[in-house]
């Protein structure tokens, strides 16, 4: 049982002295720097479902022989509870990992993580030839290896696993490229994060090709070097199931004469911090988020019916775009613009409306201006910020003053509909004494 734990799990074993932790409650096991006398600590993972290993150097395993297990310890390591394993700050031997990977089709393992890690040399994934691993979340952070453009030959032999996984993850890895033929092996992939990597727009038609990644539904290309809105559309346009697009922190260049449609699937997009100085249109009708946080917008005109949540704080607008465009709107949030007042009489036929976030605008708390806002948090519909961040810049008489403070009431907010009455009422008084 110890040997069939350590082969599984023994890309923790190092020179150094450490050993295994177990948090019992929480069902998560860390092992820092395993030595060949502290191995036995592994034990302490049995009832973990998270196993962790962290630290080392795997080149002096480089030769160790890995065969088939007997029946009787795949039925153990198939009753093993771990579901997610993680290795982080490691130099991994491809060779070894393309052998200990074998052993995971004999397990439950669902999730497989590497975190700051180096992959040195090449595997002879030709073992892996029709294998299938549980595995369906794969993640990469922070790692080096050799580039995927020259591991066709690998991914055919990984083809009958990666075919089934779901989940893919590779950040912060200095990825330049994704080759053609590896997303036409993710067959049933749904989420790929290839976020603050290096990718630039050249590279994105290649990589999203036709017949790459057909069941794709949510893609983060956040952080890297995309610098054309048109070409980045023009590269996702064949994703027919993406519902979920993050673009945001990079530094988009917008040509008002481009016409590329979105995928019409599209349901949330992310164009937050991109620096566009305007919403180019067409946007996919069936939007439901739309983030344009932390750019140059001076106005906004969409209409969106199926919209739900708008987001656009800190660009510099200077009135609220008509909500009348939205008419399924529950999330406004409009923090530091240039906004002086609020739209009640749209505001108040929006019946979805829930969360809405104004704070850091230079407010006129006249008393319409005060009264929306004031309304609006008695209604519990203000977001965080209220009431401190709400500040009046006029008029005058309440210049610093918090949105909550100024004074609102019948008689001081109309008072030509409290004094015409009672002129009419003098008058009437005036005519019955003559």
């Amino acid at each position: 049982m110890t040997v069939a734990l350590l082969l599984l799990l023994g890309l923790g074993l190092l020179e150094a002295e450490g050993r295994c932790f177990l948090n019992r409650t929480q069902e998560h096991c860390v092992c820092y720097s395993l030595s060949q006398e502290s191995a036995s600590s592994i034990i302490q993972c049995l009832p973990a479902t998270v196993v962790e290993f962290w630290g080392g150097d795997l080149e002096r395993y480089i030769d160790l022989p890995i065969s088939d297990p007997d029946p009787s310890i795949i039925e153990t390591l198939n009753s093993l509870l771990v579901r997610k394993i993680l290795f982080g700050d490691l130099l991994v031997p491809e060779i070894l990992l393309a052998r200990v990977l074998r052993f995971l089709s004999y397990t439950q393992v669902e999730e497989l993580v590497f975190e700051n890690c180096v992959f040195e040399g090449r595997g002879n994934w030709d073992e892996m030839d029709g294998q299938r691993l549980p595995v369906l979340s794969l993640s990469f952070h922070n790692v080096t290896s050799a580039p995927l453009t020259s591991r066709q030959q690998d991914l055919s032999h990984l083809s009958s696993w990666l075919g089934t996984l779901q989940d893919l993850v590779i950040t912060s890895s200095h990825l330049t490229s994704l080759p053609c033929a590896l997303g036409r092996v993710f067959r049933a992939l749904r989420s790929l994060d290839i976020a603050q990597n290096s990718l630039g727009d050249e590279s994105l038609m290649p990589a999203f090709c036709e017949g790459a990644f057909p069941q794709l539904r949510l893609l983060s290309l956040h952080r890297n070097n995309l610098t054309s809105y048109h070409k980045v559309c023009e590269s996702l346009r064949l994703l027919s199931e993406l519902q979920d697009l993050d673009l945001s922190q990079n530094k988009l260049l917008a040509d008002p004469s481009s016409s590329c449609q979105w995928p019409v699937s599209l349901r949330i997009f992310n164009l937050s911090n991109t620096g566009l100085v305007e919403v180019l249109t067409p946007l996919p009708p069936s939007l439901e988020v739309l983030d344009m946080s932390c750019n140059h917008l001076h106005t906004v005109d969409l209409s969106l019916s199926n919209l739900k949540k708008l987001f656009l704080s800190q660009n510099v607008l200077q009135a609220v775009p008509s909500i009348q465009n939205y008419p399924l709107l529950d999330t406004l949030h409009l923090e530091n613009n240039s906004i002086t007042e609020l739209p009640w009489d749209e505001l108040k036929f929006l019946e979805h409306l829930r969360d809405v976030a104004v704070a850091g605008n230079p407010f006129n708390c006249s008393c319409s201006g005060a009264g929306v806002l004031q309304a609006l948090a008695g209604g519990g519909h203000l977001g965080q910020g209220w009431p401190q961040a709400y500040t009046c810049v006029s008029p005058p008489r309440y210049q610093g003053w918090t949105v909550q403070e100024v004074p609102v009431s019948a008689m001081q907010c109309n008072r030509a509909a409290v004094i015409a009455p009672l002129c009419v009422v003098l008058v009437l008084l005036g005519v019955a004494g003559l």
